[in-house]
């Protein structure tokens, strides 16, 4: 009988023998949905969910079609098999890259504007962006948060949807990154800003890749004027704030990140009080600008 891996580790330890590297001093590098780790050989393994091998193959696949297409970005390794598969759970592998550190504004602005100007690719093929693919089940799983605020998540999802319906977006749209915002744009002394994370690429309207920065400004008072001028005029001029979808597009992008936390609210008292305070903006029970601790 095979012993059933149980932890990152082995699974780890088992990915590096399928795909002959060496997993010796293996160093945790982020321990999340995905779990990422620093290897010998200038290699980090990223460890996705049960069930996500296609997810990661995607994810390879969309890192060698923007290097092919000119656009700076973390790279997969190419002499190892992609994903590597133990048990239900893929394994990639990719180049590490040197200290650096999160993007400014406008140099993430200037990023997202090479991004965007790229024409989808046959091949991969890249989904749909749904802003709203599993927050009902989400909100329907959470039972640990009092009935009464469950079903007003419920019913804000169906009022989002309804309005973001009648705004008539092109839904075809072109190349978007899906999470977009400085910490995913890694800057060293020796590279070009690189673009990170690649899971959430896909094809929609590119004022989703700019609603997370400019909600930062209007609505949290994280940026300054000037750090979001900067990140307007490298986008191209483009102010996502004065168009007539930014109001919708904001509200679903708060109630994502509101879901985002009312999954970690089972096993943490923290998260609970911050999805507590969460809701409790969006009902316009707390006026902007608002403080919202990060998870």
């Amino acid at each position: 009988m095979t012993t059933p891996l149980t932890t990152t580790e082995d699974v780890l330890a088992a990915a590096a023998r399928l795909a002959g590297l060496d997993a010796t001093g293996a160093v945790v590098i982020r321990d999340g949905s995905n779990v990422m780790y620093r290897i010998p050989g200038g290699i980090v393994a990223r460890i996705g969910p049960s069930g996500s091998q296609e997810s990661a193959g995607r994810q390879v696949d969309v890192s060698r079609w923007l290097v092919a297409s000119g656009l700076p970005v973390v790279r997969a390794i190419d002499y190892v098999p992609q994903p590597t598969m133990v048990g239900n759970r893929p394994v990639t592998w990719w180049e590490q890259l040197p200290e650096h550190r999160s993007a400014t504004t406008g140099e993430l602005g200037a990023l997202l504007r090479s991004l965007h100007t790229l024409n989808p690719p046959t091949q991969p093929e890249l989904p749909s962006f749904d802003p709203f693919a599993g927050l009902g089940e989400r909100i329907a799983e959470a039972r640990h948060v009092p009935d009464q605020e469950r079903t007003w998540l419920a019913r804000r999802v169906e009022d989002l949807r309804e309005q973001l319906q009648q705004l008539r977006l092109d839904e075809a749209g072109g190349v978007i990154h899906g999470d977009a915002w400085q910490g995913n744009v890694a800057v060293s002394e020796v590279t070009a800003p690189v673009l990170l994370d690649l899971e959430h690429v896909s094809r929609g309207h590119p004022d989703w890749d700019l609603i997370p920065v400019a909600v930062d400004y209007t609505d949290f008072a994280r940026l300054s004027s000037a750090d979001y001028e900067d990140f307007v005029t490298a986008y191209g001029g483009h102010d996502v704030t004065a168009t007539a979808a930014f109001r919708v597009l904001a509200d679903i992008q708060q109630l994502r990140w509101v879901i985002f936390v009312l999954g970690k609210a089972a096993t943490s008292s923290q998260a609970a009080h911050e999805t507590h305070h969460r809701i409790a903006c969006l009902r316009g029970d707390i006026a902007r600008p608002w403080t919202w601790n990060p998870f």
